[in-house]
């Protein structure tokens, strides 16, 4: 059975966890890493019982020597990796920590630096056509107003992403990056919207469901059709 791993999980209700489900849906064994042990324990809990297979990895995505015990951890066999780690809180700039920002930019773009590295050695060692995703969002491509520090850390993000998908595309690795633009119609916007239902219905929020397939109909292109960036938005987000 093929690996997948997914770092960046919260509720289960949230891209990363769908995303395990959907891919542990797709005859993998997912390994379900992120930060808060009881969340990552919801995940692999309902993925087991869906009857497939998933392990839980609490790890911290700017720790270089975690990242690295991670991989080594999970074995032989990776095919399919996910960087979906990224926090957007808004801030003026003249009125934020330079701990703030440096925190932004180390989980938004230096953590996808550490799992990139250490997931496309595997792959490279053990000769794998795998595939590599990276969340990004509308901030990937512009900039806004109070929310400088997850534009910078989006921004090099995607361009990473971008070197990294040339780079190794001769050995077979498709490297992807995924423009989530707009609001997940998921557990975290339900809590700060009083009128969530109601957007919903109206289909204002993005469907997880569907964005997970865009992940999986990225990882089964064929390499003569690779595709490297998507974006997803609804038919009524103003873009």
């Amino acid at each position: 059975m093929k690996k997948a791993l997914v770092i960046g999980v919260g509720p289960l209700n949230g891209l990363g966890g769908q995303l395990c489900r959907k891919i542990a849906n797709n005859n993998f064994e997912v390994f379900v890493a992120g930060r808060t042990r009881s969340s990552l324990d919801n995940v692999v809990n309902t993925i087991l019982n869906d009857g497939n297979k998933a392990i839980p990895i609490v790890v911290d995505a700017t720790d270089e020597n975690q990242i690295k015990n991670m991989i080594k951890d999970i074995g032989p066999g990776l095919d399919f990796a996910v960087y979906n780690v990224g926090n957007n809180r808004p801030g003026k700039i003249v009125e934020m920590d330079a701990n703030y920002f440096r925190e932004s930019w180390e989980s938004g773009c230096f953590g996808g630096f550490l799992f990139a590295k250490e997931v496309i050695k595997t792959f490279l060692l053990e000769k794998t056509a795998g595939t590599l995703i990276f969340t990004g969002a509308s901030a990937s491509l512009r900039g806004k107003s109070n929310f400088g520090a997850f534009n910078s850390a989006k921004g090099a993000l995607r361009n990473l992403a971008q070197a990294l998908a040339k780079e190794y595309a001769e050995n077979s690795i498709h490297v992807c990056h995924v423009i989530v633009d707009g609001g997940l119609a998921g557990e975290r916007i339900k809590q700060r919207l009083s009128d969530f239902e109601e957007r919903v219905k109206e289909g204002k929020l993005i469907n997880i469901e569907s964005v997970t397939d865009a992940y999986m109909f990225l990882y089964n292109q064929n390499k003569d059709a690779w595709t490297f960036e998507l974006d997803v938005r609804t038919s009524q987000e103003n873009w």
